[in-house]
């Protein structure tokens, strides 16, 4: 087999992964997150009344989703939900994410549990690493060629805390990606920090 077969190769066993491991996540996260449940692909016909003075070519994924607030006691209150399919730029292939909370298990829940994942994402290097990770350079050398990351001991330093909090993990010696469950997640992240 040459070195582009093998490349090839592994890129979708990577890819296959990836989809294993969002699956499988979903499959663990929906039951014993609070308020988390699945919630079905298509929109009732009757969307629109749940959103009205809404234009539901714009609003679509509000209209499904008000649509269904009554079919789960969770989300009774109202719900928040990550949805994306994104197709990486580094030709690790497709991710596609859903994942929805009950606003009452998310207003009553402890934050602060979550505040040490939340502070990994508030370092400049950090973020710059996860975007270049989701880009495509997995390595330690590929990421230390990067400037403005400072030296091999900050970038070692960096990467240890987004292990540590789950927005990436070790794909190899070496070698980093973040997980198929984190990207919808962290992109929704970026994106609400727009102002």
């Amino acid at each position: 087999m040459d070195a582009t077969a093998l490349d090839d190769l592994r890129q979708e066993v990577a890819a296959l992964a990836a989809r294993l491991t969002a699956l499988e996540a979903a499959a663990e996260a929906a039951p014993a997150a609070p308020g988390a449940h699945a919630a079905p692909a298509a929109a009732p016909a009757d969307a629109q009344a749940h959103a009205p003075g809404l234009d539901p070519e714009t609003f679509w994924a509000l209209h499904g989703l008000q649509a269904r607030l009554a079919d789960h006691p969770s989300t009774t209150d109202g719900a928040v939900m990550l949805v994306g399919s994104v197709r990486l730029p580094d030709g690790g292939g497709d991710v596609v994410w859903q994942q929805g909370f009950g606003a009452e298990g998310l207003l009553a829940a402890e934050w602060s549990a979550h505040a040490a994942t939340l502070a990994a994402l508030g370092h400049p290097v950090r973020l710059e690493l996860l975007r270049q990770i989701l880009a495509g350079r997995h390595t330690t050398a590929d990421l230390a060629t990067l400037d403005d990351l400072g030296t091999t001991g900050q970038l070692h330093h960096h990467l240890r805390q987004l292990v540590a909090t789950g927005w990436v993990r070790q794909s190899g010696r070496g070698s980093y990606e973040v997980p198929a469950t984190r990207v919808v997640p962290l992109l929704a992240v970026i994106a609400g920090a727009e102002r």
